[in-house]
């Protein structure tokens, strides 16, 4: 059997050996950069997905603690059968990150004391609620307490250190005094957050809400005759005296207020705070007003007269035109007022304003509807004061 040989020169075999080595030595490397390559690539995307995974996460549970729902509102302002208009409010949507800020000042002696509250009043709770850190009801209590007597404090020593015409030039005092301690004015406050509703009242303006479809008072009327405020007067060593009605020394039918430094420590500006966690499905709606609606309407026909306006608006979706249409624009602000600030007509007309929301322009409506005719039924039924009205509606939109 012969042998089959297979000669190949040494030369040849050693350099073609070598060849295939670094070729294979290339394309080793290569294959070994391209798995690096790909392994980095995979670790970035799994990095980002990660990160996005975990931004995710964290997203529904901060936009479900702290949606932000648009102001919606109705407001009217008349002076009805005074000589001089003494309210003021004020509406600040957006003043907090996801919180709007509405307050009804009623004024005594002149309006410059609630005028201040009205410009005042939001900035200095914005601070006090910025300097703090939680979100609790502790902590909006003391921010309440704190912003009430530093507003004191502003009303009293901006007029002690005035000089009547010279630091107030639109003032309607009937005596220009330097000192003009005389003047002050009742606080109720609210802050809607997108968890709890905040309120603070100082004097006998009121807050009531329709929750569940019940009227439930949120404040309490500071009169110098209840039980515990005609202790405190008396422990002070003041007096109450019963002249067309309980009044502090026969002079002031409150037994707190923003001012007044004539009757201090009687008189004493400490707000009253409650703070209401939001019930979905359960709050309808927060009415906000002076005691020239109180005095002569009840809680129950307030909420009545709001609920009925909302159902009737509703239905109608636009079909008649609202008290509003009829309001000159000189007396109506207006939806999609930018500042949310309430013109008062001085003469005796009245100022409203509504919310801008598109989506819910007719419960906007509603609101600005109800507001106006709470402020109509005060005045038929003689409510010898100024009135004014905030109706704010508590209604969420359906998540998804």
């Amino acid at each position: 059997m012969s042998e089959i040989c297979c000669h190949v020169p040494a030369g040849a075999g050693a350099e073609g050996k070598g060849a295939d080595c670094q070729d294979g030595s290339r394309a080793a490397r290569r294959r070994r950069m391209e798995i690096r390559r790909h392994r980095l690539v995979a670790e970035r995307g799994a990095e980002e997905t990660s990160r996005k995974r975990r931004k995710l996460e964290e997203e529904p549970s901060s936009t479900d603690e702290e949606e932000i729902e648009p102001a919606k509102y109705g407001v009217t302002s008349v002076c009805g059968r005074r000589r001089d208009m003494e309210d003021s409010v004020s509406l600040r949507p957006e003043f907090l990150p996801g919180h709007h800020f509405f307050g009804v000042f009623d004024g005594h002696g002149c309006s410059h004391v609630a005028t201040s509250c009205g410009e005042r009043m939001h900035e200095i709770v914005a601070d006090e609620a910025r300097s703090s850190g939680s979100d609790d009801a502790e902590r909006w209590t003391g921010v309440m307490e704190r912003s009430f007597a530093r507003m004191d404090a502003e009303a009293v020593g901006s007029r002690s250190r005035a000089s009547g015409a010279e630091a107030a030039p639109n003032c309607r005092c009937e005596l220009q005094l330097p000192k003009c301690d005389h003047v002050g004015s009742t606080a109720v406050v609210a802050v809607v957050g997108p968890r709890h509703l905040i309120v603070a009242n100082c004097g006998d303006s009121r807050a009531v809400i329709c929750r569940g479809g019940a009227a439930i008072p949120l404040s309490s009327d500071h009169k110098p005759d209840r039980p515990d405020e005609l202790e405190r007067i008396q422990a002070a060593g003041g007096r109450v005296i019963f002249w067309d009605g309980a009044r502090v020394f026969g002079v002031l039918a409150m037994s707190r207020a923003i001012g007044d430094s004539y009757l201090k420590p009687f008189v004493i500006p400490d707000p009253e705070v409650r703070v209401l966690e939001r019930k979905d499905g359960e709050d309808e709606f927060l009415i906000l007003a002076s005691d020239g609606l109180w005095d002569v309407v009840s809680n129950e026909v307030a909420c009545h007269v709001v609920r009925s306006c909302v159902r009737s608006k509703a239905k109608r979706r636009g079909g008649r035109s609202s008290p509003t249409s009829n309001l000159s624009p000189r007396q109506s602000s207006g939806s999609g007022s930018s500042s949310g600030d309430e013109a008062q007509n001085e003469s005796g007309g009245c100022a409203a304003g509504a919310g801008s929301e598109s989506d819910d322009e007719e419960v906007d409506e509603a609101c600005a509807e109800a507001a106006i005719l709470l402020t109509k039924l005060a005045i038929a039924r003689q409510s010898p004061d100024n009135v004014s009205v905030v109706v704010v509606n508590l209604r969420r939109r359906p998540r998804f």
